[in-house]
């Protein structure tokens, strides 16, 4: 299997110029209870000059509401359906036909530019649970485009976590983790053959909140008292020392030029000692300013990463909270399209504009009836997750609707 889809890959091959100059989007996540209408998100990307997003799925809403608004979008295919995928090339069809060729070839159509195929599939904690399909998914999806006449347009790529390669020290001795050596060959080869770039997810936040001797200037742009010295190179924070350890990682695969792309990276404004909004701001700004500058990293200076897309567009409330109470709260907005604080997005101007025209539900809580309430939190709150409907009240008769505070008195 390995053998075939390498020489199917190599047979795309064609010598593709790379971007010189960065751009940057944003990740739009839909973990969320309350959701805004997808044509609200979508305008106030449109109202902050957010011309670039990336998806976790296809959804049809999502994509509908982004037709026609001239953004660039990238759609992603769930880890669960990559199975069914590399091993029925009519679902592959299927998956294209209905998540891409429609909404392209619809009027005033949607600006598919990547399908991410799988989020993370490589991922240590995964235990190569997803790691045989991703190729072959790869290949099958990749046919799937030729037959529809989008190969040319639309460019597979297979977002990574940084835990993909590792490095003892320094930048320079960067390695694939030796499961995952062949595979990243094949597609390091399959990416260089089609034009598109190596997408790797890098998040300093998670190293200085896992590690405790991890230098906290280091996790920023503003210099560090605790630089990286690797030969004639200096490393004065963790994303140049990061992206250069995925570069010699490629290097030491023969692909050391091949174009790297930011699928996600952020830092989260609350759930940590380290998640703060002057933390978010300062973070945000530093990297969306230092990868803006072109200046590149010291092993590729003067090449950026072709995309840097932020994570992330939103808070997502009912994300898992496993890894940290952080993980609800990532966004540059909050859930209802509310700035947290100042970001210059490349624009010139530091103020982001909120979401216009959010449908709030009426202001209406469920109450237990009773002196003491005590169980009135987990009432309302089932009460808010079901969008305020009159039947999710009812708990047998012991709890009403109440459109004042339940601790200052009933109506």
């Amino acid at each position: 299997m390995a053998a075939a889809v390498t020489v199917a890959f190599v047979a795309f091959l064609v010598a593709l110029p790379w971007p010189t100059e960065a751009a940057v989007g944003v990740n739009w996540g839909t973990v969320s209870a309350h959701r805004m209408p997808a044509p609200v998100v979508v305008e106030l990307m449109r109202a902050n000059g957010i011309a670039k997003v990336k998806l976790f799925d296809a959804d049809p809403a999502v994509l509908r509401a982004l037709a026609g608004s001239g953004v660039e979008v990238m759609v992603g295919i769930r880890n669960e359906a990559l199975a069914s995928i590399a091993s029925s090339p009519a679902a592959a069809d299927a998956w294209v036909g209905q998540n891409v060729s429609r909404y392209v070839e619809s009027r005033g159509g949607v600006d598919i530019r990547y399908i991410a195929v799988g989020n993370e599939p490589f991922l240590t904690s995964y235990q190569g649970q997803f790691q045989s399909y991703v190729l072959p998914a790869v290949t099958n999806i990749h046919q799937s485009l030729v037959k529809a006449n989008l190969a040319n347009y639309i460019k597979l790529v297979v977002p990574c976590n940084a835990d993909a390669y590792q490095s003892a020290s320094v930048p320079s001795q960067g390695i694939f983790r030796p499961d995952l050596v062949q595979i990243m060959t094949q597609l390091a080869t399959y990416l260089s053959s089609t034009g598109a770039p190596f997408v790797v997810n890098i998040y300093p936040f998670l190293s200085l909140y896992q590690n405790s001797d991890f230098p906290q200037d280091y996790a920023f742009f503003d210099g560090s008292s605790h630089p990286v010295v690797d030969g004639p190179n200096m490393y004065y924070n963790a994303f140049d020392g990061n992206f250069d350890t995925l570069i010699s990682a490629l290097s030491k695969i023969g692909y050391g030029q091949l174009p790297i792309a930011v699928g996600e990276i952020g830092w989260p404004t609350e759930g940590a000692p380290s998640a703060n909004l002057a933390a978010a701001r300062a973070f945000n700004q530093g990297l969306i300013s230092h990868v803006l500058s072109n200046k590149g990293t010291p092993l590729r200076p003067g090449v950026p990463p072709v995309d840097v897309y932020l994570f992330s567009l939103l808070d997502e409330g009912q994300k898992s909270i496993l890894p940290g109470n952080f993980e609800r709260h990532w966004g540059i907005f909050s859930f209802d399209g509310q700035a947290k604080y100042p970001l210059n997005l490349g624009l010139g101007s530091p103020i982001l504009k909120n979401a216009n025209d959010v449908p709030y539900l009426p202001s209406r809580l469920c109450n237990a009836i009773g002196d003491k309430g005590n169980i009135s939190y987990a009432f309302n709150s089932y009460y808010q997750l079901q969008k305020q409907d009159a039947g999710s009240c009812d708990f047998d008769g012991l709890g009403m609707i109440t459109y004042l505070d339940p601790s200052v008195g009933f109506i």
